[in-house]
């Protein structure tokens, strides 16, 4: 997976990586967003794009937000809570529209328990 998006995303959701992205492989959960690594190209629009710097390569991934490289593929590959299926590679964001959940690691995210 070229780029990730890491927790700086949760709760701000800019889009605006969504409205550089060429290839629309940039998802929308309920707090964060999420890059599909089936379909990025690794272009690099999406990076500068993030006004909170949230968004790099998965080789570059800040110190302490290597669990995000992992948890942005599970988005895709395995069944988020209240779906049967995974979301898989649709063939972009457009298709499915706004998905409405997170992964557990990001519904969690800043729980104190």
């Amino acid at each position: 997976m070229p780029y990730v998006i890491a927790d700086a995303c949760i709760d701000v959701m800019d889009r605006s990586c969504m409205d550089e992205c060429p290839v629309d492989c940039i998802y929308e959960g309920k707090r964060k967003l999420y890059i599909n690594p089936a379909e990025c190209i690794d272009c690099g629009a999406c990076e500068p794009a993030c006004p909170v710097t949230a968004i790099s390569l998965d080789t570059k991934v800040p110190g302490g937000k290597a669990e995000f490289v992992g948890d942005n593929a599970r988005f895709f590959e395995e069944p988020l809570p209240g779906r049967e299926e995974a979301i898989g590679a649709p063939g972009g964001a457009g298709v499915t529209g706004a998905i409405g959940v997170d992964t557990e690691l990001v519904a969690g995210f800043g729980d104190a328990g």
